[in-house]
């Protein structure tokens, strides 16, 4: 009985870290709509996890990869990276401060959020 009530605190104690950062809500958009297969998706699209906490972004971990695209108000790209399923934070610049859009791309899907920094 304790390791559970051990394993239940060590639990509430994570996700009370990760509640602290602020989550990034996310819509999707589709880039193509050309069907993919027989043109019935097998399962409901899930949007990425992605928490800001100053100038670094935290995925969950065993996320796909992306591409993450950072945009000005201007809509001028300021920062590009690869992320792939076994980075879990991104560092943006310390020169970055404002508001900008991020998009997050996964083949023909783009999720996109807004962040100030």
């Amino acid at each position: 009985m304790r390791k559970y009530y051990y394993l239940l605190l060590v639990a509430l104690t994570l996700s009370m870290n990760v509640v602290a950062w602020n989550q990034i809500p996310l819509t999707l958009d589709i880039i193509d709509d050309a069907p993919a297969g027989n043109g019935y998706p097998k399962s409901p699209i899930k949007s990425p996890t992605v928490y800001i906490e100053n100038h670094t972004l935290s995925f969950v971990a065993g996320h796909p990869d992306y591409e993450l695209i950072v945009k000005n108000e201007n809509g001028e790209v300021v920062y590009y990276d690869e992320v792939c399923t076994s980075l879990i934070q991104v560092f943006l610049p310390s020169t970055l401060s404002g508001n900008y859009q991020i998009d997050l791309l996964m083949g023909n899907l783009k999720f996109t959020g807004y962040i100030n920094i």
